[in-house]
């Protein structure tokens, strides 16, 4: 490949509105040897049976702008399906994904996983002042512990014991079965979504993910 056609390729990913982000390599360090199985981190009733899964990463620009679309999806569809998320850090181009997933799944030890969810993202990036998204607080700094520290006592939580969690080898074997999770289904980028086991393309508006879904418990009332 070269280079010419590399930054066409770029620029071609960049004009759809940078909605994703590739990782063309598998994860590094995503073995899973401990045989943990991936995390259950799902809200919503699920009357339908109905589960919807987003892989996605904190840092990734593109989950953050997907996060609007998520939040409408969850308050339209909150009883009739469910709503999990794993991680799926793209370690190979966000140096601090991983350290960010640590701190989510270190928050769900003390039962606030869905809590540091919104604050990683909130705090992580924002739009300038020409709608270009940039990082902030703890993406744009090289040492984003602190901030983590931080988030953690807003939430009320047990800091030192947040802290072990975040370092601690469960939490890490957790993250690494999700990504193995992904990885099985083939995924390559954040956000990834996952319909009742299949993956889909991500539709980019309401109407479009509204309608995959309502197919999808439609689909089960048959059965």
């Amino acid at each position: 490949m070269n280079t010419r056609f590399t930054l066409v390729l770029v620029a071609l990913i960049i004009g759809f509105g940078g909605v994703f982000w590739f990782n063309k390599n598998k994860q590094a360090g995503t073995t899973n040897s401990s045989n943990v199985q991936p995390t259950n981190h799902i809200k919503g009733e699920g009357k339908s049976g109905v589960t919807l899964v987003e892989y996605g990463d904190f840092e990734c620009p593109a989950c953050w702008q997907y996060e609007p679309l998520v939040t409408q999806l969850y308050e339209k569809y909150q009883k009739e399906i469910f709503f999990q998320f794993r991680h799926f850090p793209l370690t190979q181009i966000h140096q601090h994904a991983l350290a960010g997933h640590r701190a989510a799944e270190a928050a769900s030890k003390q039962g606030k996983f869905w809590e540091m969810h919104d604050i990683l993202f909130l705090r992580g990036h924002q739009k300038d002042t020409e709608g270009k998204v940039r990082d902030t607080e703890w993406t744009a700094t090289n040492s984003p512990a602190s901030f983590f520290e931080q988030y953690a006592q807003n939430l009320g939580l047990d800091v030192p014991k947040f802290k072990a969690d975040m370092s601690s080898a469960e939490v890490n074997d957790l993250i690494n079965a999700d990504k193995d999770a992904g990885n099985k289904l083939g995924l390559t980028g954040t956000p990834s979504f996952v319909l009742n086991g299949k993956k889909i393309d991500s539709p980019r508006d309401l109407d479009s993910f509204s309608k995959i879904i309502d197919a999808a418990i439609a689909a089960t009332k048959k059965t």
